[in-house]
């Protein structure tokens, strides 16, 4: 953990502090000056900042400022004189975790900060460096197509909707639109909505008041409040409960919030990202999902091919993971045969991308030799290349028995849908996005094409226009 600094011209002041935190074993560093602080962060940046708001030279505010252009995730107290109340205000407004007044009791100083750090720590958890963040790899029409998506979107706020099967990196995409927009030097946070336990989930995303339930001991920002100014994903969306559905939709609607057990409305600067691998319209249909609020995510749809729709990128994707894999284990990347390569492009994936990532570590791991042949691959990918047909109606049936095999129901409308979207795409690229004569080329009316354009979520994806 980093230190906290203490930054004041008050020798006395920063005295009582760093003997407090040396008692509570919080490392720290004090700088007489904002300048001197300023001159630090070229060697690193805090876990939390505590400064005072009025010091010759620059100001506390503009060292908040300069913090939370460089590091927005560092929590900054701003100390403050009770004549400074306007300032401190003003600091609020900056960015600031949160005020201590002067004089102030040393233990109420110690406990702001260690809650600071706290959360500090806690959003570290959910923050992804940019220089870690993974690349999307695809040459497959069906990705050249997500990526003029993504260059048309990151400049923008709008809400967007990513959908797809699972493990066909819904997450990169939304880390992509964030790390390429103008809110990159803001955070970005991730929840799982379906990961979390329903009666956790509402405070996660909106924060908590101290004594809101039994256990809430102390103040808590929810995820909207960590993602200020950023970008806030919401995962497997589908999955939210009716209740926070409710929630949700309010902060879209009017951009304001409350914590739970709070009275404050707070609003909320957050860009929203969702994804889900569901048939939204169908959980509509079904009431399991709120309409009006699929129509508030729904404002822009981005949908993720899966990678049985993408077969020609296998080989781009699993020299990708083996070179990654090789590195994380200090050993020579493999390399997959011919052979292998023409056998997993005919492979099913139904965990997708995903799939093959793990694949790709099982074989760095246990394949012997440096070229991998099929006699190398696991049984059950060796199992499932040898039945692959290569009929599409054969395929179609392989399709529906490995799904039957897995426990699937209701596949029905789900690979009608699949089928439908597959014919409308490939038309429309046939015909350079000319909808009257790809409906004449698939033997529909354009009104039809039309409909089904917009229920399968294809004209947001840049496949053409009227």
């Amino acid at each position: 953990m980093k230190p906290v600094w203490v930054v004041d011209d008050d020798r006395s002041i920063r005295w009582v502090l760093e003997k407090a935190l040396g008692r509570e074993g919080i490392a720290f560093g004090s700088f007489a000056s904002a300048h001197e602080a300023l001159d630090a962060l070229a060697q690193g940046a805090p876990q939390v900042l505590v400064s005072d708001i009025r010091m010759p030279g620059a100001s506390g505010i503009e060292l908040l400022r300069a913090m939370k252009q460089k590091h927005p995730a560092v929590p900054v107290i701003i100390m403050t004189a009770y004549s400074d109340l306007d300032s401190a205000v003003a600091a609020f407004h900056g960015g600031a975790y949160e005020y201590l007044p002067k004089p102030f009791d040393v233990d109420q100083a110690v406990a702001l900060i260690r809650r600071a750090l706290e959360e500090s720590l806690r959003v570290e958890a959910v923050l992804e460096p940019a220089a870690a963040s993974p690349e999307i790899l695809g040459q497959a029409p069906a990705m050249q197509e997500v990526f003029r998506a993504i260059g048309r979107l990151s400049q923008s706020s709008a809400t967007v909707l990513i959908t797809g099967e699972s493990g066909t990196g819904k997450e990169l995409v939304a880390r992509a639109l964030h790390r390429h927009g103008a809110r990159a030097a803001k955070p970005f946070v991730a929840i799982n909505t379906a990961a979390m336990p329903r009666d956790l989930l509402e405070s996660e995303l909106f924060g908590h008041e101290r004594g809101a339930f039994t256990g809430a001991q102390q103040l808590r920002r929810g995820r909207f409040e960590q993602a200020e100014g950023g970008t806030l994903f919401l995962d497997e969306i589908g999955d939210m409960p009716a209740e926070l559905q409710t929630r949700l939709l309010r902060v879209l609607s009017d951009g304001t919030y409350y914590r739970v057990g709070g009275h404050q409305p707070l609003r909320a600067d957050v860009r929203v990202i969702a994804a889900t691998h569901q048939d939204l319209e169908q959980r509509v249909r079904e009431g399991g999902f709120r309409e009006d609020l699929f129509h508030r995510l729904n404002v822009i749809r981005l949908r993720m091919p899966a990678l049985r729709e993408r077969a020609e990128d296998i080989p781009l994707l699993a020299r990708h993971f083996l070179a990654r894999s090789a590195r994380e284990l200090g050993t020579e990347a493999k390399r997959l045969s011919d052979e292998v390569l023409a056998h997993l492009a005919r492979f099913a994936f139904a965990g997708n991308v995903r799939q093959l990532e793990n694949l790709c570590h099982w074989l760095t791991v246990m394949a012997p030799g440096q070229v991998i042949g099929l006699a190398d691959l696991p049984v059950e990918v060796r199992g499932e290349i040898a039945a692959a047909p290569t009929h599409w109606v054969a395929a179609l049936e392989h399709e529906v028995e490995r799904r039957l095999a897995c426990g699937a129901s209701g596949m029905l409308e789900e690979l009608t849908r699949e089928f439908e979207r597959a014919l409308i795409r490939k038309a429309l690229a046939r015909t350079g996005g000319r909808r009257v004569e790809a409906a004449a080329l698939l033997g529909m009316g354009r009104n039809t094409i039309t409909r089904k354009i917009q229920e399968l979520g294809i004209g947001t994806e840049g496949e053409g226009s009227p």
